[in-house]
């Protein structure tokens, strides 16, 4: 059982020390002296605590694959360098065989996980969104579908006419396990008329998750940071995705996710800081008491700073990809996939238990 002894010199912290050591609530106030202190070892130290009672040295990951079957999208957000227009030079949308042409040159027999998401293509009707999952299950019927954001979702609520209860369970009887977590970026509408406007609200994402948390899938939730959300914005984004859970008890896990400039050659200024990183997955674990896990993301951050916040907070390193498209056509760095190896390396270089899972975390082997 780890022992929580705080020796900061920033006696602001002293507070939410003793709330996280009474196992406490946060405030989005609490959370707005974590982000203000400069006191990182402290946070991470406060993060590592809570995650040691949840969780103890268990580091998870996934072999996964990546599958965004058109790129095609009527949205124009300003992080987004993914999407094109139909007939645009590298716009594509994928017939069903072509999909399963890219999986069956791809796929081997480890993957347990394939994790869809793509362009909101309102040239194709919802029968194809169906399709893409029907086919893959089909396919592999072993393999978990983790498909379509809670962005999506309300999308394909518009271009078919019928309710996102109605959109959930025409994807469940096609096969659908699971949804993930993006298109929530910031949950404030200021941030999401400057950024997203045509996509969903606020209040959508949290609907198409609350109901398909009703209808019985798990699902995840990520938050997009570092662009033009203020450090409170940050909070009460963690806040409203912390009130769900506490009604519905759906999430799997929260990922804070690194925003990427739109090109390779952008400037450094754009990206964000290591300390940034490394104190948004700290205080994302000590916000979220509700959430078994927080996962870093090493497609955004890099390796090895994921592999330090594994001693702040985080329990997940994700998986392989096999190849991932949507953060590096907006400038990623970083690997687009990693090897079993490479992630069991990652995970035991810090000391912990390499644990590869299934999409909901049940252990399917300690490596």
């Amino acid at each position: 059982m780890s022992i929580l002894t705080i020796n900061s010199r920033d006696k602001s912290l002293q507070a939410v020390a003793d709330k996280v050591k009474n196992g406490e609530r946060l405030s989005i106030q609490d959370g707005l002296a974590l982000y203000e202190s400069n006191d990182l070892l402290t946070i991470g130290q406060l993060a590592d605590y809570v995650n040691q009672q949840k969780n103890g040295d268990n580091v998870y990951f996934i072999q996964n694959m990546y599958i965004n079957p058109t790129n095609v999208c009527e949205a124009s957000c300003k992080f987004c360098g993914f999407r094109r227009d139909l007939g645009e030079e590298g716009a594509y949308t994928m017939s069903m065989d072509e999909l399963l042409h890219y999986v069956e040159t791809r796929f081997h027999p480890g993957v347990r996980e394939f994790h869809i998401v793509g362009g909101h293509n309102q040239h194709m009707a919802f029968d194809y969104y169906l399709d893409t999952v029907r086919t893959l299950k089909r396919a592999y019927p072993d393999v978990a579908i983790k498909a379509y954001t809670g962005a999506e979702i309300e999308f394909f609520s518009r271009i078919a006419g019928i309710s996102f209860r109605d959109v959930l369970e025409e994807l469940i009887k096609a096969g659908l396990d699971t949804m993930p977590g993006g298109g929530a970026e910031i949950l404030t509408e200021r941030y999401r008329e400057k950024m997203s406007p045509e996509k969903a609200s606020t209040d959508d994402w949290l609907r198409a998750h609350r109901t398909a948390h009703e209808l019985g899938l798990k699902t995840h939730a990520t938050m997009l940071y570092g662009s033009i959300e203020t450090l409170e914005e940050r909070l009460i984004h963690m806040e409203r995705v912390r009130q769900l859970q506490d009604e519905t008890g759906g999430f799997l896990v929260f990922i804070p996710l690194a925003v990427q400039p739109k090109k390779v050659t952008a400037g450094v200024k754009r990206r964000t800081s290591a300390i940034d990183d490394l104190k948004t997955m700290a205080i994302s674990r000590l916000m979220l008491d509700n959430f078994p896990h927080v996962k870093a993301y090493f497609i955004n951050i890099g390796t090895q700073l994921t592999q330090v916040s594994l001693t702040m907070g985080t329990s997940d390193v994700h998986g392989t990809l096999i190849e991932e498209r949507i953060s590096h056509a907006a400038g990623a760095l970083t690997q687009q996939a990693l090897t079993v190896d490479e992630l069991v390396w990652l995970i035991k270089g810090a000391g912990k238990k390499a644990l590869e899972r299934d999409t909901f975390y049940n252990i399917i082997k300690e490596h």
